[in-house]
């Protein structure tokens, strides 16, 4: 049996009514109807959404085949709860606003939908000038007073709308309301749960024309109020960094960092958990086992547990996330 080696992905591309048009154009990835990309799933392993390894002995493998054949060496200390993988990790580009959500916990999730809870990062890759996004309720505001605005459609008057900028991140932790706004191209990088309690869409209408549906009853079970240092505690929950420019989380979920690549040589360790890498800017290459991959931005990469002396070059921006 052959060594693992770094598994270049395809993404699995969606067309939400808010969806833009910048991944098709200036990033590579594929429309589904030829028009518009919302979101591109640049590594997911879920059973209507899989992705695909593109190179080497394993090109078209599906990725939840290689981990029911050879789930130590791919996952490694990663855990695997279930038989389900940790991780989804997105591009998501927002032509027009997306819904007011919210996401539940692990133990409402597994009470009440037999699934797991859904906490998120969002790392801003563009924006807008004037964009904005919504992340929390204002000061003051508890669970009880989200819900009777929301009963009095005064939603807006609760929420903590925000300017945002290329190179910011913001985490989501579960039970956090949240949108993107219009004019946002982000990286997402999150439990592997698709679980998503809409509160409010604007009063938009689907490609059938009905209204989409909400989900209110259960967004004010799992909404709540997070104060800024209770944010940063879930977001660093396995340690402060050294440094907050590179460690853009290290949750009990997830670890991400930025790498700004400038030509020398980075080594990553793995310490025996599985990673993935995608670049956003740039290009590069990844050195291991003696072998090169070379990179260019909108690669998706998968890391193996098992890889060893990993080095990377060349000169752009990547996130490097790997799953606890």
């Amino acid at each position: 049996m052959k060594k693992l080696y770094p598994l270049f992905l395809s993404g699995v591309t969606k067309s939400p009514i808010w969806g833009g048009t910048r991944l098709p154009r200036e990033w590579n990835k594929c429309a589904p109807d030829g028009g518009t990309v919302g979101e591109s799933w640049e590594l997911t392993v879920r059973q209507k959404e899989m992705s695909i390894i593109q190179n080497g002995p394993l090109a078209g493998t599906p990725v939840g085949d290689l981990l029911r054949e050879r789930p130590t060496e791919l996952m490694g200390k990663t855990a695997v709860t279930g038989g389900e993988f940790p991780l989804l990790i997105k591009l998501i580009d927002a032509a027009d606003r997306l819904s007011v959500q919210v996401h539940p916990n692990d133990d409402y999730a597994a009470r009440v939908e037999n699934d797991r809870g859904k906490t998120e990062m969002w790392y801003i890759v563009d924006a807008d000038e004037d964009a904005e996004i919504i992340c929390g309720l204002v000061d003051g505001i508890d669970n009880a007073a989200f819900c009777a605005a929301l009963q009095k459609g005064e939603l807006m008057s609760v929420l903590k709308v925000q300017k945002v900028a290329a190179g910011e991140t913001y985490f989501i932790p579960a039970g956090l309301a949240h949108a993107i706004g219009k004019g946002i191209l982000i990286a997402e990088i999150q439990q592997n749960c698709d679980l998503t309690y809409r509160v409010y869409d604007y009063d938009r209408r689907g490609a059938d024309g009905s209204l989409r549906e909400l989900h209110i009853a259960k967004a004010c079970d799992v909404i709540r109020p997070f104060g800024e240092d209770e944010i940063d505690a879930i977001r660093y929950s396995r340690g402060l960094p050294e440094s907050r420019e590179t460690v853009l989380a290290d949750c009990e979920y997830f670890r991400t960092e930025k790498l700004n690549l400038s030509g020398n040589a980075h080594t990553l360790a793995q310490n025996g958990y599985l990673s993935h890498l995608l670049c956003l800017e740039g290009d590069g290459a990844i050195e291991c086992n003696g072998a090169s991959y070379p990179f260019q931005r909108g690669d998706s990469i998968l890391l193996p547990a098992c890889l060893e002396n990993i080095t990377l070059t060349g000169t752009g921006t990547v996130l490097i996330a790997t799953a606890y």
